[in-house]
């Protein structure tokens, strides 16, 4: 029976949703999560908080709060997390899985257009416009980080030393995230004062409350307790279910094979994907082109452009590279349909780990309220995250304004990569430029700038590259 709140004005109390009802407003925000983790809470927020009033402005936070401190997609595992709430791994499947869906489709057909048509002149010159663009928007997201993050001489330093460790040294992005948290725990303990443990609360002030409170204060919602049972109950399904399929091809087609490194790789990538999308990039970027060999370096690039003009989490640029990857070593099956098939298992070792996460973890979110070594191991994670992220604005910067980058030897090791600077294409660095005005001066959004950039881009294609 649909529980109704008891508040002063009975006319506007909200009811709670059957499932079909909360799967049609679950596809609604499928559809309109463009803009990033950043957009996407906000829309969740609107629809949720404010509208529906189905989740209180309090809880909705220590929601997002326990999202943050996992790998993989907040937003998603935020939307996951509320479906729970209320229709519990049913609600929690659909919220997850349309949130999804929309983006992962559309990003499946631009990677099969992209795999197809992007050696035609005028396709060429759009991608060109839109790299410029993208680069934008990564120094933007550096902008808006930094100011979120480092807030004071020691984040910062983090953030520096986290930088010198990714460039300079290559050292692997999951060693980084670790050494950060640690780090952070570390300063929280013996040097509390010089450490200010970012807290992502709403603070003392729940805002209203929302059914699913009521639903707690009622005790209709047995299933959010804690139980050693059900944990155990999750793990066996859904390790399985997620690891299943990278087991099975590794069995099938071996350890050297394009489908074991697929589903290795960004399994682990699933595992480690702290800080968000850009964060991650940097490392994906720098595997996927230096070490595996699956993408060009300005194809990269076009996978983020396609991502950002998509709906749904922005580390859907994955699925690209895994499409990329195995239509480039389909081995016996036809380009083409392995293309589509890599791009599926990637979608799956991506996404398939914030269900587990949070249907192990959400019945125990209590015991995070409040903890300070966790916040201050969130907070050195973001300032490293920083450092990370400048590192992908850096390298996206060096292969879009300059036609050729070398890599230097640095203390008898690969360090890392300069650009020649005769090789310098003016019309991507003036592009770039416009882009980072339109998006930091004007405050013009992503999308028209993408746009704004894609048009210009396929009229400069007819310039010459050099002055």
């Amino acid at each position: 029976m649909p529980l109704a709140l008891t508040t002063r004005n009975a006319a506007a109390d909200p009811v709670a949703p059957t499932l079909a009802q909360a799967t049609r407003v679950w596809g609604r925000i499928g559809l309109l999560s463009f803009g990033g983790p950043a957009g996407q809470i906000a829309l969740m927020h609107r629809e949720l908080v404010e509208q529906r009033r189905w989740i209180g402005e309090r809880r909705f936070l220590h929601a997002l709060n326990y999202c943050m401190l996992l790998p993989g997609p907040e937003a998603q595992q935020l939307a996951i997390y509320i479906g729970w709430l209320l229709h519990r791994t049913r609600g929690g499947l659909v919220a997850g899985i349309l949130f999804v869906l929309p983006g992962a489709l559309v990003m499946l057909g631009l990677s099969i257009l992209y795999a197809v048509y992007r050696h035609v002149p005028l396709v060429e010159a759009v991608f060109f416009g839109v790299k410029a663009a993208v680069l934008a928007v990564v120094v933007e997201a550096v902008l808006r980080i930094g100011r979120r993050a480092l807030k004071s001489r020691f984040m910062v330093g983090i953030a520096i030393a986290a930088f010198i460790g990714i460039y300079a040294f290559r050292l692997p992005f999951p060693l980084i995230i670790l050494a950060a948290g640690l780090v952070g725990w570390l300063a929280n303990r013996y040097a509390p004062g010089r450490f200010a443990a970012d807290r992502h609360d709403g603070g003392e002030d729940g805002g209203a409350v929302g059914i699913i409170d009521r639903m707690f204060e009622h005790g209709q919602l047995a299933h959010a307790e804690p139980s050693a049972r059900r944990a155990a109950r999750v793990l066996a399904i859904g390790l399985p279910a997620w690891l299943g399929p990278v087991l099975l091809l590794w069995l099938i087609t071996g350890s050297s094979s394009a489908w074991t490194q697929i589903g290795a790789f960004f399994s682990t990538m699933a595992v480690v994907t702290f800080g968000g999308a850009y964060a991650v990039l940097a490392y994906v970027a720098q595997a996927a082109v230096g070490t595996f060999g699956w993408l060009a370096p300005g194809e990269m690039v076009d996978g983020l452009g396609l991502a950002e003009t998509t709906p749904g989490p922005l580390i859907m640029v994955l699925q690209f590279v895994g499409f990329l990857a195995a239509y480039r070593a389909p081995g016996t099956l036809s380009p083409m349909l392995a293309g589509c098939l890599g791009a599926l298992l990637t979608t799956w070792v991506t996404f398939a780990p914030c269900f587990l996460w949070i249907f192990l973890g959400a019945p125990y979110v209590e015991a995070l309220r409040g903890n300070k070594a966790i916040s201050a191991a969130l907070s050195a994670i973001t300032a490293a995250v920083v450092g990370v992220v400048m590192n992908l604005a850096l390298w996206f910067a060096l292969h879009v304004i300059f036609r050729e980058v070398r890599t230097l030897d640095f203390l008898g090791a690969t360090g890392p990569d300069v650009p020649v600077p005769g090789s310098i294409d003016w019309r991507a660095a003036a592009l770039a430029l416009a882009a980072m005005i339109a998006m930091l001066r004007f405050r013009i959004g992503m999308l028209p700038t993408l746009a704004a950039c894609a048009l210009a881009g396929a009229a400069m294609g007819l310039l010459p590259v050099s002055l």
